[in-house]
């Protein structure tokens, strides 16, 4: 990063990774000590502001992240990734947890920066989050060296056609370091104060997640974002929920301080059975194409689609007998072919596991995503 005239100019690239959008910077560009990260990323973002109208960010949690991306030293791993969650409307920037989408762009900004090299046709890429210590192996299309982003892959949440980009998350559970149930059950209680007592499934698989059923909230699972975010009540609940759940994994002592002490982590997740429901964009979706249904939380709002990293767990949760998502799949669902119905459409993703000893034991989990790179520049701080 270099100083003209009073005003830093970091090297940038914006790139659209699966659902999401976020900036991906080099560590070597950003100030070696990370106390000064805060603040630059909040300035590159425009926040806080709910329009970000003065910075890169897009409005909105998925439009607010950031990638930050090193050659690695692993002999496991091609490169450090760690993911920024830059709150749109706080002061605030969080590095816990990881975020599966932003998480497609990694590999392909990699192999722009020259951090690796290409190879021809299919380009895997080794990447170590720093944020849940976990690897995750991107395969990314190739040709003459360079990323091809053009193909006819097509995601939910995204218009037109991109080359996929498949992702495996490699032994994703306990990113806590306390194992795939991280309060040893597969059923907790959470007592909601001035509502009542709920039944959920806290799951740790590439980002812990609390699952609840839909109609123990007062929903129905079908509910699309902007029905969610005006409704201010049920936001609190939801945050409620989440914020009890992040004090039973002993990341807060205050579940009123979930939105600022963790506010990404767990993330919070509704389900609900299989049943037709329509889109954000208009379309119909089948109880027939889909296993189950599911809405998941991003910063105190309702995401639009998917988080990757929620897929990933939710597809882990699937296989554990008695959870509130195994509970809720279809006859017949396949874990390795699992189908998440969510308000843009269905996310595809499964999982590879075993018993050893008795014990579950999720080898992977999967899914596939599209990436395209839409600006490489300077920002001007």
């Amino acid at each position: 990063m270099e100083e003209i005239q009073g005003r830093k100019r970091l090297p940038v690239m914006i790139l659209r990774g699966g659902t999401s959008k976020g900036i991906y910077l080099l560590e070597e560009d950003l100030p070696a000590d990370q106390t000064q990260w805060e603040p630059l990323l909040l300035r590159l973002m425009g926040s806080p502001d709910k329009k970000q109208i003065d910075g890169l960010g897009g409005a909105q949690s998925v439009t607010s992240k950031v990638a930050i991306i090193k050659k690695s030293k692993r002999e496991d791993a091609d490169v450090d990734y760690t993911f920024a969650q830059v709150s749109v409307d706080k002061p605030l920037v969080s590095y816990k947890g990881n975020c599966g989408n932003i998480s497609s762009g990694v590999g392909p900004f990699a192999i722009e920066r020259g951090l690796l090299k290409a190879k021809e046709g299919m380009t895997p890429v080794r990447i170590y989050n720093t944020n849940t210590d976990k690897i995750i192996v991107a395969e990314v299309e190739t040709k003459n060296g360079q990323v091809v982003y053009q193909g006819n892959f097509a995601i939910a949440g995204v218009p037109g056609t991109a080359s996929p980009i498949k992702l495996k998350f490699m032994d994703p559970a306990g990113t806590l370091g306390r194992g795939l149930l991280p309060t040893g059950k597969i059923i907790d209680h959470l007592e909601i104060p001035g509502y009542k007592t709920v039944e959920a499934s806290i799951v740790d698989a590439a980002n812990p997640l609390v699952f609840v059923r839909a109609q123990d909230l007062g929903l129905t699972g079908m509910e699309l974002p902007e029905e969610l975010n005006g409704d201010p009540e049920k936001l609190a609940l939801l945050e409620t929920v989440r914020g009890l759940a992040a004090v039973k994994l002993g990341l807060i002592d205050d579940y009123t301080r979930s939105a600022w002490d963790t506010p990404g982590i767990p993330k919070m997740t509704f389900v609900a059975k299989a049943e037709d429901y329509p889109t954000a964009e208009g379309g119909i979706i089948t109880k027939e194409s889909i296993d189950l249904v599911s809405r998941m939380m991003s910063m105190q709002k309702a995401h639009p689609s998917y988080a990757m990293t929620g897929a990933m767990c939710t597809a882990a949760a699937a296989v554990i007998p008695g959870s509130l998502v195994n509970q809720m799949l279809s006859p017949g669902a396949n874990p390795h072919f699992l189908r998440i119905g969510h308000p843009s459409g269905i996310l595809e993703c499964g999982v590879d596991y075993s018993k050893q000893d008795g014990k579950l034991v999720i080898e992977d989990t999967f899914g596939f995503r599209t990436a395209n790179l839409l600006l490489e520049g300077m920002a001007i701080l």
